[in-house]
This record gives C-alpha cells, sequence and structure tokens, in this order.
C-alpha cells in the first residue's frame, strides 16, 4: 500500500490539497501537476503508479491527455482513473472510451478515496 507514487492531474487547488492530503496520510508518494502537457512529461520522468486525472484542465483536456499517455509504449500501462464532476449519461463511458480504467466522481468521498485507490492499484 505505501511507497506508490501517484501523479494527480487536478487544476483546482482545493481538489489537489485534498486528494494529495489524503493520500500521503496512507503512505503514497505524490506528484503532481495542473495540465496536461506536463501531466505526460511528468509521467515519462516519474513513472507514478497510478493517474488521477481530472479531465477539464488548461492547455490539454483530461481526455487528450489520456488519449496520448494510453499511446505512449512507455506510459500506457499505467492505470488513469478519470476524476470529474462530469457525472451525466454517458460521461463515463467518454472517458473509459478515452483510455481511463475508472471514474471518480467529484464532490470526492474522503472517506472511500484511499479503497479506490489502493483497488485500482492492485489490479
Amino acid at each position: 500500500m505505501a511507497n506508490e507514487k501517484i501523479l494527480i492531474v487536478e487544476d483546482n487547488e482545493f481538489n489537489l490539497e485534498l486528494i494529495s492530503d489524503i493520500l500521503e496520510m496512507r503512505g503514497y508518494e505524490i506528484i503532481s501537476t495542473d495540465n496536461g502537457e506536463d501531466a505526460i512529461r511528468l509521467a515519462k520522468k516519474a513513472h507514478p503508479d497510478l493517474i488521477l486525472m481530472d479531465i477539464q484542465l488548461p492547455v490539454m483536456d483530461g481526455y487528450e491527455t489520456t488519449r496520448r499517455i494510453k499511446r505512449d509504449p512507455e506510459l500506457k500501462h499505467i492505470p488513469v482513473i478519470a476524476v470529474t464532476s462530469f457525472a451525466m449519461k454517458g460521461d463515463k463511458e467518454k472517458v473509459i472510451e478515452a483510455g481511463c480504467e475508472g471514474y471518480i466522481v467529484k464532490p470526492i468521498d474522503t472517506r472511500k478515496l484511499p479503497e479506490i485507490v489502493e483497488g485500482y492499484l492492485r489490479r
């Protein structure tokens, strides 16, 4: 459970701090950025075990960022979980189609987040 590295891609400072604090308390190493282009660069440099990807991002949205990660042979094995406020019919299908392995709806249930993350890390 501990020592795994998680890349959080989130442009909302409050959400980023909340997610980071919760996961750091569980022993995860957190790296973060607020845009898609940096996410790809950081993923190549740090080789995280999991990526938590906001969908609405500046520079490059989470859909395109995920597509590029999944096309890269060096990165495609990394699970990407969408973390988004999009909860309408069809939104989950869109993130799965972009390459995400899962979907977490905002507002985040802070009590369940560590279990959800651990579940994806253990797959």
